[in-house]
């Protein structure tokens, strides 16, 4: 079997975290697999029968990591990394793998510090230089890579990601009282899963909420994780939600959100909003979609590949727009049928097995290339 040693570090983020939760469990089965990371972090999300750990300390995107990827990879077969912090100086590897989702850090690179910004173009353009072979989750993201490195087409391959749709389906209105108890979720609301991140865009969603409030005076807007991280995190959210009564009244955090209670979510959800400035997949609106939840999304390149004509697109610049879709989401009971019909056969079109076996073909082909 081939020997892969796979950096399963990020395990515990968000994007990264749910694609290496996905793909591991079929992957071990299939190969002679290895993590690089901690087993007690892995074994909080997987199963870790069938696996080999090699500990590693470093924290992601610290300098130190590179001393200890040249100490801990030794004689595999494919070095393979999630995510663009690769070892930068040659490693005991005949080939090597790396999955870049987005350049976030390279579209956006205002965002970051000078020195954050030339650390992450330095791995970037290390990842795409040092491995033999690229994956990317969407063809926007494909073009955005070439782009942005100049790397050529033939050495990236597209995989998308999948959908669990074992748990992420429409569920029986007795299932989900339990969980609107367990979170006191209001009777109507909007609902948007993401972070305090700008390019998120949760500002303009505030402000459309507060655009469309008086036409829906039950209607709240449900927004998942800790208050505090998001208003620690932007300043100017803080300011939109104390400044203003609606907002005050009507803006609830959930709090932390079990992965298992997010399905639960989006079936009690009225609509799930995504005015996200910038994505390389966009997984949120796909599992919104499996569980029967109607999505207002950007009209954005990475989210029409993925949504196709299962959402209502919004301008994510305009915060008039965004309340306008809202709106004619909410109202017009026939397109929102629609969405919903749309939205769970679209989802159907993706799963996390054949993702996986796609991904087991790849690594399979790339030693021989």
């Amino acid at each position: 079997m081939t020997k892969v040693l796979l950096d399963a570090r990020m395990i515990d983020s968000s994007g990264i975290g749910t694609y290496l939760q996905n793909l591991i469990p079929f992957l071990k089965n299939h190969l002679n697999l290895s993590l690089l990371g901690e087993r007690e972090k892995v074994e909080e999300y997987i199963d870790i029968s069938n696996l080999n750990f090699i500990s590693m300390k470093s924290p992601i995107y610290f300098p130190t990591e590179q001393i200890e990827f040249l100490l801990k990879i030794k004689d595999v077969d494919i070095f393979w990394s999630p995510h663009f912090n690769v070892p930068v100086f040659p490693i005991r590897a005949k080939k090597r793998i790396v999955t870049i989702h987005d350049v976030f850090h390279l579209a956006f690179g205002e965002l970051y510090s000078p020195f954050e910004r030339t650390y992450a173009k330095f791995l970037i353009n290390s990842s795409v230089n040092l491995s033999d072979v690229i994956i990317t989750v969407s063809n926007f993201s494909k073009s955005e890579i070439i782009k942005y490195t100049g790397v050529k087409e033939e050495k990236i391959k597209v995989i998308y990601n999948g959908v669990d749709r074992e748990r992420f389906r429409v569920y029986e209105k007795e299932e989900l009282e339990k969980i609107k108890s367990e979170y006191k979720l209001p009777n109507r609301f909007l609902l948007f899963v993401g972070n305090v991140k700008p390019h998120k865009n949760l500002r303009r969603l505030l402000k459309a909420f507060k655009i469309i409030a008086g036409d829906f005076k039950d209607l709240f807007l449900v927004i998942t994780g800790q208050k505090e991280g998001f208003l620690k995190g932007d300043k100017k959210i803080f300011e939109l939600i104390n400044k203003d009564t609606i907002l005050k009244e009507r803006v609830i955090f959930t709090g932390h959100v079990d992965k298992g209670d997010l399905p639960y979510l989006y079936n009690l959800a009225e609509i799930f909003v995504f005015p996200s400035l910038y994505e390389g997949f966009g997984l949120p609106p796909l599992e919104a979609m499996a569980c029967g939840c109607p999505i207002v999304v950007s009209h954005i390149p990475p989210l029409w590949e993925i949504c196709k004509d299962a959402a209502y697109y919004i301008n994510p610049h305009d915060e008039w727009d965004i309340a306008k879709g809202i709106k004619e989401v909410l109202e017009n009971e026939k397109l929102r049928k629609e969405l919903i019909d749309k939205g769970i056969e679209r989802a159907k079109e993706f799963s996390w097995e054949k993702s996986a076996r796609e991904h087991l073909n790849l690594i399979e082909k790339t030693l021989f290339i």
